[in-house]
């Protein structure tokens, strides 16, 4: 271990000709900055493809109002492979209330050096430029719109991103397995690529045959008019998920069938550890001489598993990584975090440990791995065939903090607070001394109906854990704050609703500096009620805020910011709620208008 001693790989531009590296066998094109760390996807893709004996070359935030940045690696033997990066570039570009961000923070200096739609514009051009070259689409931007989808920034149903760009292949989910199957086909001649589990295709409609190992969706037209066939398209989407008995789903278009396979089995713990065991080096390439902001914070993270079997309505991993938890071994983690140690940047602490949901590590149920989650039911807790157990995860949080030369291991990734076994004060203890000052929490609302809608807990589930919390810590000297993010502007949450919530925060006295307006990203269950109006049953209509009032009930809950005064009087008188504001301490806002004399 000692001897560990990580090297870069010739991967950019800059690096082709002191590697004298005539052709690359794959050409990765990406819209972030190039870290080389396990938590880029591009990083991670290029080291397993360099493993499995494939050179592969990395363009990255190619300026793509010019060819030079996409010729300069040449024609790959095999293919180029597109992301927009780590987060999808409408999401990167805009604000929810659609206004343009000031940084991207996986950008030198966080500089804006990707367009939006990154997929498409990428690809375009790498078509014009080398039609003959097969070009694979993949990452979370195109993942998501695999098909016709709700489009936020246009306010309007878009075509699949496949029918819309000049790719041969779509990827989605996790791309590991999938890119290396490409690969190895496409090096040993093999052109039909249709098959592979993972990925989409486009298909000419004059030569298209449905069969029976097809579902055919509403198409394109029909989501695109009617909010009933586009629930019908998304909940068929979603209850194909299944990487064991998922079908093919087949889906027209204006020029083409959109053709999408079943999901790619998930990596067992042999598989993740050996990919998160590659040797990065946790840093920026060379080339650059400016800070990438996103990378300082997970330098010295660690990923202990994928998967999320929440299923939060407006989350998209359960369509992105599956509800299959996928846990590393310990020893393998253990492995990784020793490695740090012998980085010389190392200060002692490891920022973070864990998932999309930190406390979900090592969740296993027998009927995941035999024939994939239950179609008929939710994932839960109460479930007798799931084993969840929080002593296994803060085990391994203890067994890391006895690693020689590691201080501390902290927990930042967020926490299910459902799952602490009666929330007994034991385990929060032990949890808590993984907490750097706050524990971070999502109750993202308390009123019921607009939980039930976000496929949240109940409020009373996170009011017994918050009770709790709060007597593991009262009156200590030094203690541990609990940190909960809520959501304004949801599908189904009026004013009043959020008025609720203000009042909550103020009688439990709660307050939160960051609040997630909600923005309607494609293929998630809150999006499609946003778009539809209607619940996921099509039968029943519900409040959808828009405009001006998302504005007003994001500020409600930031009450006590004296910027947002105007704002919040408004949203209390709109709602005819004046017994608010006044200078009772049963006021969310003093009364600031001048008495007549």
């Amino acid at each position: 271990m000692t001897n560990y001693q990580p090297k870069f790989l010739p991967l950019l531009q800059e690096d082709k000709e002191r590697y004298d590296i005539e052709i690359f066998d794959i050409i990765l094109v990406t819209g972030d900055a190039y870290v080389d760390h396990p938590s880029f996807g591009t990083a991670l893709l290029g080291r397993l493809l360099w493993e499995k004996g494939f050179t592969v070359g990395i363009i990255s935030q190619p300026d793509w109002r010019k060819n030079d940045d996409f010729t300069k690696l040449g024609r790959p033997n095999l293919f180029f492979s597109v992301s927009s990066g780590n987060v999808d570039s409408m999401v990167n570009e805009f604000t929810p209330a659609l206004k343009h961000r000031e940084k991207d923070l996986y950008s030198p200096s966080g500089n804006k050096l990707r367009p939006p739609r990154s997929v498409s514009v990428y690809t375009d051009r790498l078509h014009a430029l080398f039609p003959d070259t097969p070009i694979i689409i993949g990452g979370i931007e195109a993942s998501l719109r695999r098909f016709a989808h709700y489009d936020y920034w246009s306010d309007s149903v878009r075509q699949s991103v496949l029918a819309d760009a000049p790719a041969d292949l779509l990827i989605f989910g996790m791309g590991e397995t999938q890119i290396c199957e490409v690969a190895e086909r496409l090096s040993k001649g093999r052109f039909d690529l249709s098959d592979i589990p993972g990925t989409a295709c486009k298909i000419s409609k004059k030569i298209w045959e449905p069969d029976d190992s097809q579902i055919i969706i509403p198409s394109f037209e029909e989501v695109r008019l009617s909010p009933k066939h586009y629930i019908s398209a998304f909940n068929t989407i979603h209850n194909e998920m299944n990487p064991f008995l998922g079908k093919r789903l087949a889906q027209t278009h204006p020029k083409c069938v959109i053709v999408a396979n079943r999901p790619t089995m998930p990596l067992n713990p042999g598989e993740l550890d050996k990919l998160y065991l590659l040797p990065f080096t946790r840093r920026s390439h060379p080339a650059y001489h400016a800070v990438i902001p996103a990378l300082d914070p997970i330098r010295f993270s660690v990923t202990s598993h994928r998967g999320c079997f929440g299923e939060c309505s407006f989350c998209a991993i359960s369509l992105h990584q599956g509800r299959i938890i996928q846990s590393r071994g310990e020893d393998s983690i253990v492995e990784e975090v020793t490695r740090l140690t012998h980085d010389p940047l190392f200060r002692g602490t490891v920022t973070d440990v864990g998932g999309p949901t930190a406390n979900m590590y090592g969740a296993y149920c027998h009927k995941w791995w035999k024939t994939g989650p239950c179609f008929e039911k939710k994932c839960s807790p109460e479930c007798p065939h799931l084993d969840i157990s929080q002593e296994r995860y803060l085990d391994l949080l203890d067994r890391l903090e006895e690693i020689e030369g590691v201080k501390k291991v902290f927990i930042s990734s967020g926490l299910r607070y459902d799952l602490f076994p009666g929330h007994e004060k034991k385990v929060l203890k032990r949890l808590t001394r993984h907490i750097s000052g706050h524990l971070k929490v999502a109750p993202e609302h308390i009123v019921p109906h607009v939980l039930a809608l976000m496929n949240k807990p109940g409020a009373d589930e996170f009011e017994k854990f918050r009770k709790s919390f709060e007597d593991t810590w009262s009156g200590k000297e030094k203690r541990q704050y609990l940190l909960p993010y809520f959501i304004s502007g949801h599908p189904g949450t009026t004013m009043e609703d959020m008025i609720i919530l203000a009042e909550y925060m103020r009688d439990k006295s709660i307050y939160v500096e960051q609040v997630q307006d909600f923005t309607p990203t494609p293929m998630t269950a809150s999006t499609t009620m946003y778009h539809t109006g209607l619940t996921l049953s099509g039968d029943e209509q519900i409040y959808i805020p828009r405009g001006h009032e998302k504005i007003l009930q994001r500020a409600i809950i930031h009450y006590r910011d004296p910027g947002k005064y105007t704002l919040v009087r408004e949203a209390l008188e709109s709602s005819k709620r004046r017994d608010l504001i006044g200078n009772t301490r049963n006021c969310l806002i003093p009364d600031r208008r001048k008495r007549k004399k």
